[in-house]
């Protein structure tokens, strides 16, 4: 039964485009929380204000993050939404689900949450939207019964996401899934008891396409790249011309490095490909990545919050990326310890970079000055001169 009027958030509904007012009213014939939901938010419309209130201590036993405390302004006059935390769900590597598991986690989520989620947040994890802090433990203890688990929330290590990688994607130079999962359990206690300043993400992605945007929205961006020439079928450049493509203007004049040109063959200078995968991606048939496979670690990228929004930096251009991943995870050490030790409160570590330079910081951890680092060309010369080099 309709509670609220909502003519502001009905406008919302118009178009041909999915609505979140329509779900959220859908979960309302079920859920007093999702519909005192749709009322306060109709309300923060008509005042221009938002009446929710975010922390204080609210979690599960043996867990220091996973849920995001949320309270409301007006809880007497929207007491549906009086307590409306979230719980982050840790997702299968590569957003993998059964439709059974899925039932499974929604009718739980009927039962003790407001029947809303948000699949996936900007962290990758599966979030269900809007639970009484009384319903914490009980909701907690039947879904990890069903072997699943929290993600990370806060100053911890938040959950590591990926993109489908040589599951479904033919590009892919790294097992994303297997590196995923397997930093998830090397990382437990980052994952969930937050220790650091702030919030640290890895982010893996098969290729440069780097569909899970790695490289805009992860301290560390794995992104699978190769060593060595693209691989070259002229018969099916050929056969690309013949259809109609014109290779120039599609293929060798969008290179951004210009290291191609086509006559009556496609030619690739591969000393100065930057391995962006364009080229790969439009000619699927004709191009392949080279014959050694690997990835390149990248550091600092991070949305707009207390300085404005940065792009990952190159650290190491190519790393080869087998398990146990050992030679990954020491690196990822020492620069999570070097951020951990130096970076002030809700400093990201690519603001950190940015305030004491990549001197220290490869210094740190023990990677040499290489010119694939450079950032702004003019701008990063790399010349590391100490006190005694000038003596």
């Amino acid at each position: 039964m309709k509670k609220y009027d909502t003519p502001l958030l009905d406008e919302l509904e118009k178009g041909p485009w999915p609505s979140f007012v329509t779900e959220i009213k859908k979960a309302a014939q079920k859920h007093e929380a999702a519909a005192d939901e749709l009322g306060q938010l109709e309300k923060s419309y008509k005042t221009k204000r938002g009446y929710w209130k975010h922390g204080g201590i609210v979690g599960v036993l043996g867990y220091g993050g996973g849920v995001i405390g949320r309270y409301s302004n007006l809880p007497d006059e929207f007491p549906g939404v009086a307590h409306f935390h979230t719980v982050r769900i840790n997702q299968p590597s590569g957003f993998y689900y059964k439709s059974d598991s899925l039932r499974e986690i929604l009718d739980l989520w009927d039962k003790y949450g407001s029947g809303l989620t948000n699949m996936h947040g900007s962290t990758g994890d599966m979030v269900m939207l809007g639970c009484k802090t009384e319903a914490l433990e009980p909701f907690f203890a039947e879904i990890s019964s069903r072997g699943w688990d929290l993600g990370g929330s806060g100053s911890a290590l938040r959950t590591p996401s990926c993109c489908m990688g040589a599951s479904k994607c033919e590009w892919s130079n790294i097992d994303t899934m297997n590196l995923a999962n397997t930093l998830t359990q090397a990382y437990q206690d980052e994952l969930h008891r937050p220790m650091w300043p702030y919030k640290f993400k890895f982010k893996i992605a098969g290729c440069a396409v780097d569909c899970v945007a790695s490289i805009a929205r992860a301290d560390c961006s794995i992104i699978g790249t190769w060593r060595g020439d693209i691989q070259i079928d002229q018969g099916e450049v050929e056969n690309y011309a013949k259809q109609g493509m014109d290779i120039k203007a599609e293929i060798v004049d969008m290179c951004p490095t210009g290291c191609m040109s086509y006559e009556s063959k496609l030619e690739i200078n591969n000393a100065e490909c930057s391995r962006c995968m364009h080229c790969i991606a439009k000619m699927t048939k004709a191009l392949g990545p080279g014959p050694e496979k690997g990835a390149s670690i990248l550091i600092g990228s991070k949305a707009p919050i207390v300085v404005g929004s940065l792009l990952s930096w190159v650290v190491v251009p190519f790393m080869k990326m087998e398990p146990p991943y050992e030679e990954f995870k020491d690196l990822a050490d020492k620069m999570i310890e070097w951020w951990d030790d130096n970076a002030k409160p809700r400093e990201r570590i690519g603001e950190l970079i940015e305030a004491k330079g990549m001197r220290p910081f490869l210094e740190a951890i023990g990677v040499e000055a290489q010119p694939q680092q450079v950032y702004e060309p003019r701008k990063d010369p790399f010349f590391f001169w100490k006190d005694e080099d000038l003596g």
